[in-house]
């Protein structure tokens, strides 16, 4: 894997998504949140941080997907722009975007059956 910033106490490292089919999730990752990975063979791919050449996390395709596993929350700066583009790239919208204490977010579905949702600040 790439080489990644120091992990710090009690945070999250990294996140692990399933990906039956790792080139359709990265033109889906690609498209919606402009996300670029590095290939470790076909059978895994690391997903860089923005910004930088750490890495965040991974596509494995040897990870059942579907509801039930961890949520992963990503942050957006601009929530509905976020939602246009999941949409755009084959997301499908599984909570329209609601407000709560501190700030808004949806939950979608990508193509290959992972849960996540985005949240941006009020």
């Amino acid at each position: 894997m790439a080489e990644k910033s120091a992990p710090r106490h009690h945070t999250f490292d990294y996140v692990e998504l399933a990906a039956p089919d790792i080139p359709a999730a990265k033109r889906f990752y690609t498209d919606a949140f402009g996300w670029s990975f590095t290939d470790y063979g076909p059978e895994y791919s690391g997903i860089h941080r923005p910004g930088g050449d750490a890495e965040m996390g991974g596509l494995n395709p040897a990870r059942p997907a579907g509801p039930g596993v961890p949520l992963v929350i990503l942050y957006s700066d601009d929530l509905d722009a976020t939602y246009a583009a999941v949409q755009a790239a084959g997301g499908v919208i599984d909570e329209e975007p609601f407000e709560f204490p501190g700030g808004r977010r949806f939950h979608f579905t990508d193509p290959a059956g992972n849960a996540l949702a985005v949240w941006t600040q009020a």
